[in-house]
């Protein structure tokens, strides 16, 4: 039973119960954006994979119908790993920035949350000093 079920009539019952219906459902949508920005990334390598595969494979019939070589020197095949060894170690490099920042971010989202409950304890200390003098009975 909701607190505003209990008193419909109090705007704190009906404010909090507004909001915990509101959380709950941006709570529900959460796995359903972690679900479709994983399927929209799956579906952007897959059409990278075609497009270069796509585009390899056109330049190999190319290459084979007009009889260009392709034996290039070791030199330049050198050049080809290492350029993708470093395109590698890049990207695993913001992999990891973008993951740590993430990470920063979520632990500054949980020190928030703690110091809001704190803040709020001290203002309910703060409010019932005030309120005390005015509530005792001589």
């Amino acid at each position: 039973m909701s607190t505003e079920a209990k008193n419909p009539k109090d705007i704190f019952a009906v404010y909090q119960n507004s909001v915990n219906k509101y959380l709950d459902s941006v709570k529900r949508s959460v796995p359903r954006y972690h679900q479709s920005i994983t399927n929209a990334q799956q579906e952007c390598v897959v059409a990278y994979e075609n497009m270069i595969g796509s585009a390899i494979a056109l330049q190999k019939e190319y290459v084979k119908r007009t009889g260009i070589a392709t034996n290039v020197p070791e030199a330049t095949l050198k050049t080809i790993r290492d350029a993708t060894e470093e395109a590698i170690n890049t990207t695993t490099v913001n992999n990891q920035v973008v993951l740590a920042t993430i990470d920063a971010a979520q632990q500054n989202v949980k020190a928030f949350n703690d110091n809001i409950k704190a803040y709020a304890e001290l203002n309910k200390s703060i409010v019932q000093s005030w309120i005390f003098p005015f509530t005792t009975k001589n």
